[in-house]
Formats: structure tokens, C-alpha cells, sequence
């Protein structure tokens, strides 16, 4: 098991103990909290007790306020305040409750480490599964030639126990002509130590050694004379010559009459290396006493670590394991587990099963065992980057990354697609579909094993390799993760996995999505909060992934699944349809992740712009970093697509893009991303270009107004609010073609499951929209525009349809005109002095007319109050344009 070091003292609670770091001038474990150095001793039963100290709960802790985002916010509602304190007591509840079972929340969200199939030192193979509706359990594969009998659990606790957990021991085989290990609990490093044979060391050797070096003088006496204690101890109560039977035993006095009379005794006594103890008598009737141990002995004793060394001397390496025994399961072995349930014996793909393959001739899929020897397995080359203040994010699916009608793979994307990334100019990739599903066409979304890859792209190690090189590049690297809901399909996914209709999920209609088909989580269970929190830590731990996107929040806090009308009244947000389980869940992952993973970032995709969704969870939030902004998109394919040029609302473009001002700090901005492409819809590149005809006399018009839409949509989307901006794969060239899945509707054809990155190639519109998107990154990149703060919109005008606004250093101004240009239109600014040009959209090597003379790029204000601003530049503006100016020389008058 791997432990977890934190080098910070972060805590999201404050005094928060069950999750907090007690030393910040090291790297510390997460640990339970520890009690005072104090325990008690009870000298004689007397039948009383001490009466119990009042527990502590983080709630008495200063810095928690259940509401504290209402009265940020100055937002008064009676309802959702209450409802707001319920749920922060029933996340104490829930704490209380997980930490009866596990250690502390570190240990709930690591069941990877002891769940599924792993081996173990003492050679042999673990498997631990969760099934409470199962009679029986038993491991099938090539291995044991899918016996249902050779590798079974236990009968009793050895094999089961009362939470519906099985565990079943793989022994290893021994070769022939092999004897046994002369230790029972002989132990193997199969990784470390792989080219290391037989040390020769004996058991007795070690201990020898252990004796000789570890134990100061003194300390080992009691383990060499076992006797010497409780000699010493009758004689000290008896004397000498004391009885010798029961008849001549007399009566014992009591336990403060013996201490007192030793302490006397031994008051003179020189130093010893043992702890000494004093007795405290707090004056009670019953005979407790609290033992308070010697400081100097104390810190003597916390500092000496244990003799593990010595033990581990013992280990023998991977060479001389493989001379003696052949493994159980060997490495890419097939199997499943087997129950025995009320409705008859089914296979199962293990639920924590890791890599997962399906039939070749399409029967149920099965698990790989995936142990690769550490000689060819991946070796991590590169640290993870430091997260940016800003987020430019590339979304990308691997399978339709390639130009190829094929499925691409892991390697194919490390080697094609992240050095385009690179080049674009944006720090960070999320990756849809890579969780393994049985169905190409859902692109990921019913998702059947949460803590596999997909084969379909290659194996663990592949998908290793591209996140450790994306790391090599600088870029981050996020899921899209699906813990909103869950395939259906009971032959490789969760559904009646045990047999029973309630062992991931809810029954009945609240464990089925109203209109997706899928199933959905009972996230009030604690071991489905082990299995869902546990598959986070495993991505992050396993495969060094920098973030999620929680995909479709309201499917899961809503018992209908969000397809439901939303005023903005926030007894919309507490009512009877809230699922407040699936709500702690979300916070309890959001403390977990951030806790023991400082750096993680996590996204939440919410229609329903949930209150609360990026606040901190001490103050009542959900504690998500980002939310993303699905109504953006929504209203640049209504414009596209319903709306005239002429008919284009400045005012609407706005508020759509601002939001909710109190969230707006916190949004992931993107004009389109993968939905518009691949979700039955089309691109905006595709409803641009898509109608024009080679010999349409408007052809060279009908480019140039979707070039010019395509840039401006681009730039006020990524500029006038939020930190994070996302771009889908292939849009910032214009991809020309919607994305289409192979599926029986269009015969299983790939032609449209790819990307045209041959279209970079030549001179002309893509190329042309790609060196603008490549130069927008970069703008941002020099010039920190989403890093700072949101921009003050100060001129938005419906008439001429202009806008413009202020981030930073930096004027922006846009005209969405159709045919009006202006030749000195004027923009209030502040600051006054010299604006130069930085990013025109109309330049040429855009794709631009390249209306604007050089002469025009630099412009000096006049001071005449304009838009409530006290001074004004005058700006040429043509048609359909955007402009970027930034503040060079500032003039004091």
C-alpha cells in the first residue's frame, strides 16, 4: 500500500483533523487525529466509569459557515438557508459515519489498494470484491481453466465478511524440485529489486544483526530473559520468600497503596534507559489514574523507528521468485469472478477490474490481468507542470484523433496530436471517452468499467506514456469523468452485478435515468461512495491525471435527472427533487481531492448553474474550481443558425456570456465544444462553410462573413469573462464535418469519425483561421487576459451592434455590423495615452481584407468624456471586425 505525503498544512474545514497535515515544515501522512499523551490505567474494578468527554465536531470550528456564500453574496432566502444547514449536518453525519469504518477519509477514497486483483509480498495474489447479494464467490480465467471451484472464498470471516466483501487467496505454484521457503511469511520484491536472486541472509542472521545494532544497552533485556518481569513483579509485591499457593496468599492491598509504597522505595534509584512513568491520583472516588509518560522518554521513543529494515533484509527479489514458483495469474491473463446469487450463477467483469477486453467473437467481455515485469513496464520520465493561473484547454477524443477512418489509439495521439496542441499554443488537454465502454458510439458517456482504460486505444502503459509526455510538454491533462450515471448493460458493467437490482444503484424508477436509458448511483451507500470516491484517487494516483470534469451534474442532484423548467428561484435548488445524497457525494469528492491532491482542478458541468457550485464547502458550496457555461454555445448556434445578421442582439451576446456575475470568475468559457460536433448537431465551421458551393457567385463573400464570425465568436467568447477557455479538436482550423460514430444508422462507416488535419496543409481558410487561434493563445499567454480580472463592459451598443470592453491593459472592441463600418468610431477609456493594435482579426494572414494601414495601428485619446469614462479613443472600425488594443505609453495630464 502506498502512503500519501502532503507538503502544505491544507485543510478545506479548519481544524478539519480527519483530513489535515499537523507539520508543515515537512511532508506528514494523513492520519486519524491523535489524542493528547494520555492514557488511563484502571488499578481495580470498581464498576464505576469516567464519564465521557463531549466529542467535538467540525461544525464547532471557527471558519465553517453553512450559509457563508448567501451572506457573501447578500442573497436572503429562508428555505435554501435551512435546507443549506440541514445538508452541512448531514455531511458531519456522513464523516462520522465513513470514519467508523475506515481510518479517515484518505483510507475510504483508496479501496483500489486493496479492492480487485493485486499481489502480494508473500507470494501470492489478492482479490477482494464487493457483492452483498451473492451466496458464493470464485475466480474464473485461463489460469484455472475457468473453474468455478478452484479459487474460491473461504467459508467464513476469512472469506467474507458482514458488509458483502469476498476475498480469495491466489497461492503461487512451486517449480519442480523446489522446497518450500524456510520462512511461513517469506516475502518478495517483484518491482524494486526484480534482478536481485537469493541474498543468503538467514532469519537467524537478522535478528542477530537486529540485537546487536538496533537495541540500546538495556532495552533488549526483557526480550532475552521473558521471565525476568513477572519474577521481578512478584517479588517486588511479595518479597522473597512469598507464598507459594492460594491458601497462603493473603490479602493484596490496594493499587494507590502498592504504588505509593514503590515510588518510596525507588526514589533513590540511579537513571535507567526505560520510560519512566508518573501516577496521577485525581482525588475520585473510583481507582483511575491518568498515566502521564516522561517527556524525555516520550520523544526518545517517537523518534526510534522500528526495526522494518532488519525484516525487510529478509526480502528476496524478483529473480529468485521466479526460480521457485510460477505465478498464480500470470500477466495478461483473462478472468472474471463467479457468484453463486438467488437468481442463479452469473460472471462478472470484476467491478475494480483495471484493463478490460471484449470477446473477440462477441461474447460477454472479460478482465486482463495487466502486471507487466518491471523491465518493460512504464517508467515515469517527467513531473506534472505547475497549474497555470489560466486555463487553455484542448478537448480531444482519441479514437476519431487520427485522419485515418480508424480508431486511433493511445500511441497514434501521444505522437500526432499533442505536439499540435503544443503548437496551438494551449496548456492543457481533456480527454473524452477514455474510461472503458462497450459501445464506440456513446463516445464514452455509458461508461461500463470506471477504472479501466479503454482497450480500444491501447493498454495502461499507452495511456501512461501519452499522460507522461503531454507532461514532457507542459500540458495538463483532464478527464471527462461520468459518475452522474452508469451503463446498463449487466454483462460487462454494474447493472444487477451481484445479482440484485440495488447494489450499485438505486430500484425502481429513481435507479433509472428518465430518458438516457442508463442507470443511476445509490450515492447514499457508503461503499458505493468508496467505489466512486476511490476511482477519483486511482486516476490521479494511477495515471498522474491533473483534473476532472464532472460531466452532467443535474442528472444526478435531481431525481429528474434536470429535465425539469428553472426559474432561478432558489426553491428550485431544495425541494423534494434534490438528491441531497448526490450532493454530498460532490462535496465529499471536491474535500477528498483537494485534500490530498493540492493541485487538482475540478470542473463541473451543471445546466442548472447550481448555487453555490465553485464557493468553498466550508461556506456552503459544493467546492468545484470551475463551472462551466453551457448557455454560451447555445446562444451562438441559436444566432447562427435562426438568427439574421442584421437581427443580432449586443445586449443578449452579454448577459449570455457574462452569466451570473457572482459565478462569472469561476466559468469555463468555449464557443463549441465536442456537443456541437458530435452530438447530432454541427459545427460552427460546418454551418459556416458547410452551404457554400464552388460555383456560388457569393462564394469569396460567404467566406470571408464566416472567417469573420468564426474569429469574433472566438475572441469575446475567450476574453470577456471567466479564467478557463476550452476549444474542441480540430475547431480552431474550422473543422468542415460533424462528427459521426460508426452505428448502424450510417453502417458502421468511419468516414465521418476523424479529423482533417490535411486541411493545415494547404494555403488557405483553415490555415488562415488556425494562425489566428494560435495568436490568440498567445495573446493570452503574454498578456495574462484570463488571469486577471473580469473585464468592466462599459459600451454595448444595439444600434451600430458594437462592444466594447476593458481587461487589464488591454481594450477590446468588436463590431458585429453585416455591412456598416466606421471610420472614427469612439470608445471611452480611462487611462489615457497611446493604444497600440495587438490583435486585429482582419488582417490578411487571417483571412482578413486588411482594411487598416499601418499608420491606423497606434491611437492617442482625446480627453472628452465617453461611455461614463474620462477620456475617449477614436477607433476605425470595419464591418464584421475585432480589435485588440493595448495601453503603451500613458499620458498624465
Amino acid at each position: 500500500m502506498t502512503s500519501l505525503s502532503l507538503s502544505t498544512n491544507l485543510t478545506l474545514y479548519p481544524n478539519l483533523t480527519f483530513l489535515q497535515s499537523h507539520y508543515p515544515n515537512r511532508p506528514q501522512r494523513i492520519t486519524f487525529p491523535l489524542k493528547k499523551l494520555k492514557t488511563q490505567i484502571g488499578c481495580s474494578a470498581t464498576g464505576q466509569q469516567r464519564p465521557p468527554k463531549k466529542k467535538k465536531t467540525p461544525s464547532d470550528e471557527k471558519g465553517v459557515d453553512p450559509v457563508g456564500f448567501l451572506s457573501k453574496f447578500d442573497i436572503s432566502h429562508k428555505q435554501f438557508a435551512q435546507f443549506l444547514r440541514e445538508r452541512h449536518k448531514a455531511m458531519k453525519e456522513l464523516t462520522d459515519e465513513i470514519l467508523n469504518r475506515h481510518i479517515n477519509l484518505r483510507d475510504m477514497s483508496s479501496g483500489y489498494e486493496i479492492l480487485g486483483l493485486h499481489r502480494h509480498p508473500e507470494h501470492r495474489v489478492d482479490y477482494m470484491e464487493w457483492a452483498p447479494g451473492a451466496r458464493y464467490c470464485a475466480l474464473v480465467g485461463d489460469f484455472n481453466g475457468w473453474s468455478p471451484t478452484e479459487n474460491c472464498a473461504k467459508e467464513g470471516h476469512f472469506g467474507h465478511d458482514d458488509y458483502g466483501y469476498w476475498f480469495i487467496i491466489l497461492e503461487d505454484k512451486l517449480r519442480n524440485g523446489e522446497q518450500p521457503d524456510e520462512l511461513y511469511f517469506q516475502q518478495y520484491n517483484y518491482v524494486d529489486d526484480y534482478d536481485k536472486g537469493d541474498s543468503g541472509v538467514t532469519i537467524e542472521e537478522v535478528f542477530k544483526k537486529a540485537n546487536d545494532e538496533y537495541w540500546e544497552p538495556g532495552e533488549d533485556r526483557f526480550l532475552k530473559n521473558r521471565l525476568e518481569v513477572p519474577a521481578k513483579l512478584y517479588e517486588q509485591i511479595f518479597g522473597p520468600n512469598g507464598p507459594q499457593t492460594l491458601e497462603e496468599l493473603e490479602e493484596i492491598p490496594d493499587a494507590e497503596t502498592r504504588y505509593k509504597a514503590w515510588k518510596e522505595q525507588h526514589k533513590d534509584d540511579p537513571p535507567s534507559n526505560l520510560p519512566s512513568y508518573d501516577v496521577i491520583d485525581s482525588g475520585k472516588e473510583y481507582d483511575i489514574y491518568n498515566v502521564v509518560l516522561d517527556p524525555v522518554s516520550v520523544e526518545k521513543f517517537k523518534t526510534k523507528k522500528p526495526p522494518l529494515p532488519y525484516w525487510f533484509e529478509t526480502r528476496k527479489g524478483r529473480k529468485a521468485w521466479l526460480k521457485k514458483y510460477r505465478p498464480c495469474i500470470p500477466h495478461g491473463s483473462k478472468y472474471r469472478v463467479y457468484f453463486n446469487t438467488p437468481s442463479g450463477p452469473l460472471e462478472r467483469v470484476p467491478a475494480w477490474a483495471t484493463y478490460v477486453e471484449p470477446d473477440a467473437d462477441g461474447g460477454q467481455a472479460f478482465a486482463i490481468h495487466w502486471e507487466p515485469p518491471p523491465e518493460i513496464a512504464y517508467k515515469w520520465k517527467n513531473a506534472r507542470p505547475k497549474v497555470p493561473k489560466s486555463l487553455r484547454i484542448y478537448e480531444c477524443h482519441v479514437g476519431i484523433s487520427g485522419s485515418e477512418p480508424k480508431v486511433s489509439s493511445f500511441s497514434d495521439f501521444t505522437e500526432k496530436v499533442l505536439p499540435h496542441v503544443k503548437e496551438a499554443g494551449y496548456n492543457a488537454i481533456q480527454l473524452i471517452g477514455v474510461i472503458e465502454h462497450k459501445d464506440y458510439f456513446t463516445v464514452g458517456y455509458r461508461a461500463t468499467n470506471l477504472y479501466a482504460v479503454s482497450s480500444r486505444f491501447g493498454t495502461p502503459d499507452d495511456f501512461k506514456r501519452l499522460v507522461d509526455e503531454a507532461h514532457g510538454q507542459g500540458l495538463l491533462v483532464f478527464l471527462e469523468i461520468v459518475h452522474s450515471y452508469s451503463a446498463a448493460d449487466e454483462m460487462v458493467g454494474l447493472a444487477l452485478f451481484d445479482g440484485t437490482n440495488d447494489c450499485y444503484f438505486h430500484t425502481g424508477k429513481r435507479g433509472h435515468h428518465k430518458h438516457w436509458g442508463t442507470r443511476m448511483f445509490k450515492y447514499g451507500d457508503l461503499d458505493v461512495l468508496q467505489f466512486l470516491l476511490s476511482n477519483l484517487n486511482w486516476w490521479i494516483t494511477e495515471y498522474q491525471v491533473d483534473g476532472f470534469q464532472f460531466h452532467s451534474l443535474s442528472s444526478m442532484m435531481y431525481t429528474h435527472n434536470g429535465f425539469a423548467s428553472f426559474t432561478g428561484d432558489l426553491e428550485e435548488y431544495c425541494n423534494q427533487y434534490v438528491d441531497r445524497d448526490a450532493l454530498l457525494y460532490l462535496m465529499l469528492a471536491n474535500e477528498i481531492l483537494h485534500a490530498l491532491h493540492p493541485d487538482i482542478i475540478t470542473i463541473g458541468e451543471d445546466a442548472t448553474f447550481y448555487p453555490g457550485l465553485c464557493e468553498p464547502i466550508s461556506q456552503g458550496g459544493l467546492g468545484f474550481d470551475y463551472c462551466v457555461n453551457l448557455s454560451v454555445s447555445e446562444m451562438w448556434s441559436s444566432f447562427l443558425e435562426n438568427v439574421p445578421d442584421h437581427d443580432w442582439s449586443m445586449s443578449k451576446i452579454v448577459s449570455a456570456l457574462m452569466g451570473n456575475k457572482n459565478y462569472a470568475d469561476k466559468m469555463l468559457m468555449y464557443a463549441e465544444n465536442h456537443n456541437q460536433s458530435i452530438s447530432g448537431g454541427r459545427s460552427f465551421a460546418e454551418i459556416l462553410f458547410g452551404e457554400i458551393r464552388e460555383a456560388s457567385p457569393d462564394k469569396e463573400k460567404l467566406l470571408l462573413r464566416g472567417c469573420s464570425l468564426h474569429k469574433m465568436i472566438r475572441l469575446i467568447t475567450m476574453t470577456i469573462g471567466g479564467r478557463a477557455y476550452l476549444n474542441f479538436m480540430g475547431n480552431e482550423f474550422g473543422h468542415p464535418e460533424r462528427v459521426e460514430f460508426p452505428m448502424p444508422s450510417n453502417n458502421f462507416s468511419f468516414s465521418l469519425a476523424k479529423r482533417r488535419w490535411d486541411l493545415l496543409a494547404n494555403e488557405g481558410l483553415h490555415r488562415d483561421l488556425f494562425a489566428f487561434d494560435k495568436d490568440l493563445m498567445k495573446l493570452d499567454e503574454n498578456e495574462r487576459i484570463l488571469a486577471r480580472v473580469l473585464p468592466s463592459i462599459h459600451h454595448v451598443n444595439d444600434n451600430s451592434m458594437v462592444i466594447a470592453y476593458i481587461r487589464g491593459p488591454l481594450l477590446l472592441v468588436f463590431n458585429f455590423h453585416p455591412t456598416d463600418s466606421y471610420e472614427g468610431y469612439q470608445i471611452g477609456v480611462e487611462e489615457a495615452g497611446e493604444y497600440q493594435l495587438v490583435l486585429n482579426t482582419d488582417e490578411r494572414k487571417y483571412g482578413g481584407q486588411g482594411l487598416m494601414k499601418d499608420d491606423q495601428y497606434s491611437r492617442t485619446t482625446t480627453s472628452q468624456r465617453t461611455d461614463g469614462l474620462r477620456n475617449s479613443l477614436e477607433v476605425p472600425l470595419p464591418s464584421r471586425t475585432a480589435q485588440v488594443y493595448k495601453l503603451s505609453r500613458i499620458l498624465r495630464i
